[in-house]
């Protein structure tokens, strides 16, 4: 195939290196013709590298290099252009002109495809004399590496164009996922349930930016906390995407941005790129602060209380951890008057449990019952906490069992259902939200988060871990507990709750029913 990238920046050098490199002939072409030549350049020096590492024969490389056609005029005839790629400035005006132009100059058979991150397809495709020649293909930076790629019809495009970029997606080596032309489209999306809670979380003072970061890593087995990854993609163009799909979808509480970040962004509060962010960056930095030792008596004794049947399961998993561990441990019935009282929660607040149940407020707790990724526990301390109790039980939950290493112990405020459940459950239902919506389907939805973000295992997948009906119980119980639309149940998990099926599980649809292609 021949093809026609317009913009040279670094998504068009990313796009022609991944294109030519799969066998397929690159016009690279851009406004400003210095542009082009230093794509060119670096496209040749990442040829270069990748033999230099043994992942491609110099031979292979030499003809990549070959494919790559510099091209002085944007807007020349081609004749034997197959699809047209662009990559230029994300600003609707620009795009529509940049499209306009090579609608005047190549053939109507030529496809033309928008790497747009945030703007409809649908209205840069609006401006074409004919619309139904334009899709969304969105690449994610760096392209050779970010294996997924958004294909994305608009509401006009004509139904061959998707099937065929999907083939040449992955005929080029990576994953092509189909989705619906709406804010965000689907990665973008899907990700503002991880950074949202997070930033919600911050706001209440649950825990500071660090110590969210350490639970998402250490309990949810996230590669990079949602406050270190803001600071790597930069705060400034977070906090536009979070506005724009939360403005995209009507206000949507579930997508809610925050108050905190407005003024950071315009204090230059950026990240990696300023030098500070929630974290300060370059040669004077030394990190997040260390945690404090563990000072408590590790010996004290631990009574581990079920609030309810329910959590009984949890309570026992815990009461067998610290026994093993050498802690002196009880349940059932009344705690001692020496033990700190610990409660495994579950979408509730540890209050809640010392009000129903006439626990001593000073020295009760609340402990996340989550299976942790990593060995880290997180204790939930209430405002009538005794610091010294609190001490002791950070304590008891440090210690090591089977002769393992120590566990690190994360001191937040007690707030409904805790960090790492918290965070969970709004990863799952704004994925959940997703699918009910339609406008991926489930299978793309996991493939997609788990190749463009990074995350353990994709959204709905992790539900179907955790289970539909308990985590319909979590959201239920968050709602519940905190009033906040943003926690009420989606349909998508109710409905798979009820009817035993797995979150995953695209179900029958009236399309199926009525036999609709």
């Amino acid at each position: 195939m021949r093809i026609r990238i317009v913009g040279a920046g670094a998504m068009g050098r990313g796009i022609a290196q991944w294109a030519a490199a799969a066998g397929h002939t690159v016009e690279l072409c851009d406004v400003r013709a210095e542009a082009v030549a230093d794509a060119v350049a670096f496209v040749r020096s990442m040829l270069d590298r990748a033999v230099a590492k043994g992942r491609m024969a110099a031979a292979d490389a030499e003809s990549a290099a070959e494919r790559l056609v510099p091209l002085d005029d944007p807007w020349a005839a081609g004749p034997g252009v197959e699809l047209v790629i662009e990559a230029v400035r994300e600003d609707l005006a620009t795009k529509t002109e940049v499209f306009g132009r090579l609608e005047q100059a190549l053939p109507a058979s030529t496809v033309f495809a928008t790497n747009t991150s945030s703007l409809s397809v649908t209205r840069i495709a609006a401006a074409l004399k004919d619309p139904t020649r334009l899709a969304g293909l969105h690449f994610f930076n760096p392209v050779p590496l970010m294996r997924i790629v958004e294909v994305v019809p608009g509401a006009a495009t004509r139904p061959e164009i998707p099937p065929l970029l999907t083939a040449l997606v992955e005929g080029c080596g990576h994953r092509a996922v189909t989705v619906a032309d709406t804010p965000g489209f689907l990665i973008n999306h899907a990700g503002r349930g991880l950074v949202t809670e997070a930033l919600a979380l911050l706001e209440e003072g649950v825990g500071e930016p660090a110590d969210i970061d350490r639970i998402a890593r250490d309990v949810l087995g996230l590669r990079m906390g949602p406050f270190e990854l803001t600071d790597l993609t930069g705060l400034d163009v977070t906090a536009a995407v979070i506005d724009s799909i939360w403005e995209g979808f009507r206000y949507e509480d579930r997508l809610r941005p925050s108050f905190l970040t407005p003024n950071r962004v315009a204090a230059g509060l950026h990240g990696r790129k300023t030098g500070r962010g929630w974290y300060a960056y370059g040669p004077e930095a030394t990190g997040p602060a260390p945690e404090p030792p563990v000072t408590g008596d590790a010996d004290r004794p631990v009574h581990v209380f079920a609030p309810d049947p329910a959590r009984e399961a949890g309570a026992a998993a815990l009461r067998e951890a610290l026994a093993s561990a050498g802690a002196a441990v009880s349940g059932g019935g009344r705690p001692s008057d020496a033990a700190v009282v610990l409660v495994p929660v579950w979408g509730t607040p540890v209050a809640s449990a010392v009000a129903a149940h006439g626990l001593p407020a000073g020295r009760t707790f609340g402990v996340d019952p989550l299976p942790a990724a990593g060995r880290r526990r997180v204790l939930a301390v209430t405002p009538a906490a005794d610091a010294g109790a609190a001490r002791d039980a950070r304590a008891v939950l440090a210690r090591a069992g089977d002769g393992g290493e120590p566990f690190a112990v994360s001191v937040v405020r007690d707030t409904a259902g805790s960090v790492a459940q918290r965070l969970l459950a709004s990863v799952v239902s704004v994925a959940a939200s997703i699918a009910e919506r339609g406008l991926a389907a489930p299978a793309d939805i996991d493939v997609a988060v788990t190749t463009g973000l990074g995350y353990p295992v994709g959204p709905l997948a992790w539900g179907d871990r955790i289970g539909a009906a308990r985590m319909l119980e979590l959201h239920r119980a968050l709602h519940a507990s905190t009033g906040d639309p943003r926690h009420r149940p989606t349909r998508w998990v109710t409905e798979r709750a009820a009817l035993g099926l797995a979150l995953t599980d695209p179900g029958t649809s009236p399309a199926d029913v009525l036999g609709a292609p």
